[in-house]
């Protein structure tokens, strides 16, 4: 290993993986997953000194334990749970579920394959390892952490000045230019502005006492399309069943688009609208679908103003700002701003993904409300879940 290490602590991860770990251990420990890695720029190469750093790299990861002060903070957590927390104590990342390689050509692979209370821990920690890696060995590392800086300088000088008035919090460990810098973002950004609330990453949130924040993902939504019972066009509902359950009303903010947002809707009845704070949106024009929900929230005779509304996608501050501006006056707004934030420099951040794709051998799928953004290794399965939703969405609209 020619870098210093680049995860030092198992903290250093997003909390919605806890979140939804916390739910398969308690309900789904049955359940194997496979996730792969995929690039979606064009034209990056990984270099053979690349993949043997990136292997290195998650050797070392994979010795680490939880330290009795993580599992404690972990514990502080209002809703996560102490028996979860001493599983923690016995869990570490294993090795042997990782397997990578390299094309001739330059394509990096990355498979995660074991039961998925272990596998989906690795997603964060492995594209944290990627992308730094990449940056640190394919640039000098010096000139873009000064453009970094200098943009993360005009950020700053921008909200104290009033430019930018809306609250989010830091969502960017997942394409963060390292491990050092996020440490100083999150660290300017909630000691010298008003509108960072918090940040998705435990570790820097522990360390800043700051609030941290994240509900769940795709993945959560997405491994429900591998238990046998379970329809394909329900799988939002059981997914919001068992997360209501555990949680009993806490930590309630939905995700609305793993297989579209019209579909999601059908699911999010009177109780899921009462019982859920909020629903985060991730694909698709962020203006409609904001219409969408408050229009759903108010079918229901829910006022709108009383519930989130939180923005993720790949969003800057001026796009954010926008947005904001738009829908302050109907609900609460709130956003969750990553690569933008992490890894703005003089060259373009990688787009990189860990996504699951097999749950007990069953091939699953998200669909998004951007067809660009659907992701499954198998043709055949994407097609037949979309003909189930379509299927469901017109028998249930008439």
């Amino acid at each position: 290993m020619k870098l210093q290490p680049i995860v030092e602590s198992l903290l250093d991860t997003d909390l919605y993986k806890f979140n939804m770990d916390q739910v398969i251990f308690h309900k789904h420990t049955d359940l194997s997953g496979q996730y792969y890695f995929k690039c979606r720029n064009e034209g990056v190469v990984f270099t053979k000194e690349m993949e043997e750093e990136i292997k290195a790299q998650v050797d070392h990861l994979c010795s680490l334990r939880f330290t009795k002060d993580e599992l404690d903070y972990l514990r502080s957590i209002r809703f996560i749970k102490n028996d979860y927390v001493e599983f923690l104590r016995l869990w570490h990342p294993i090795r042997d579920y990782v397997t990578i390689s390299l094309s001739d050509a330059g394509e990096l692979s990355v498979v995660v394959d074991g039961p998925l209370f272990s596998a989906m821990q690795f997603e964060i920690y492995l594209l944290e390892i990627i992308n730094e890696v990449y940056f640190r060995m394919a640039y000098d590392y010096g000139t873009l952490l000064a453009s970094a800086k200098e943009r993360l300088d005009s950020k700053i000088r921008a909200m104290k000045e009033g430019k930018y008035t809306f609250s989010f919090a830091e969502f960017g460990c997942r394409r963060r230019l390292s491990r050092e810098w996020e440490d100083e973002v999150v660290r300017r950004l909630v000691t010298e502005t008003k509108n960072c609330v918090g940040t998705s990453n435990v570790y820097l949130a522990k360390k800043h006492n700051v609030t941290p924040i994240g509900t769940y993902a795709h993945e959560f939504v997405q491994m429900y399309q591998g238990i046998d019972k379970i329809p394909l066009a329900y799988t939002n509902y059981y997914a919001m069943k068992d997360w209501y359950a555990e949680y009993d009303g806490d930590n309630g903010t939905a995700l609305t688009d793993t297989v579209t947002t019209d579909l999601f809707l059908l699911d999010f009845n009177r109780s899921m609208v009462n019982n859920y704070t909020g629903v985060r949106h991730d694909s698709g024009d962020p203006y409609v679908w904001g219409e969408k929900i408050i229009a759903h929230y108010k079918k229901f005779g829910v006022d709108p103003k009383t519930k989130m509304l939180l923005f993720s996608d790949s969003l800057d501050l001026d796009r954010a700002q926008k947005i904001y501006e738009a829908f302050r006056d109907k609900a609460k707004v709130s956003f969750g701003i990553g690569t933008f934030i992490s890894n703005d420099t003089c060259e373009e951040a990688l787009n990189i993904v860990i996504k699951l794709q097999y749950v007990n051998g069953r091939p699953v799928a998200k669909l998004s409300d951007d067809p660009g953004k659907a992701m499954c290794r198998d043709e055949d399965f994407l097609e037949y879940l979309k003909r189930s939703v379509d299927f469901r969405l017109e028998r249930e609209r008439q």
